[in-house]
């Protein structure tokens, strides 16, 4: 995993793969009121070195690359599945050939 950045940066990309993730109504899931209350518990109020703090943004940030890979996979997999067996027209038109006409319109 990268470097972490910004504590804000991370939590705006996690509730933006929870929204992804949910659809509209994500705000009403029990993740993202958990995510926000976390975040929102666990802010630096001052200089200092916070390790509760640290340990909940590392947390984050590797949660958010998991739900961001399991989108991206499902993409990916979307769009390279095999949808089955295809007719001979399909496979056909697939490689840029067309199939003879039979004789009296059929085909």
């Amino acid at each position: 995993m990268a470097a972490l950045g910004a504590p804000l940066r991370t939590l705006r990309a996690l509730l933006r793969e929870l929204r992804h993730a949910a659809g509209r109504s994500y705000r009403d899931s029990p993740a993202y009121r958990h995510v926000l209350a976390a975040f929102r518990a666990h802010r630096v109020r001052a200089e200092k070195l916070c390790r509760a703090q640290q340990e909940l943004h590392f947390q984050a940030a590797t949660y958010l690359c998991l739900l961001r890979s399991v989108r991206e996979h499902e993409a990916l997999h979307r769009e390279y599945h095999g949808k089955g067996e295809r007719s001979a027209q399909e496979v056909a038109g697939l490689v840029g050939f067309r199939l003879p006409q039979q004789p009296g319109g059929k085909g």
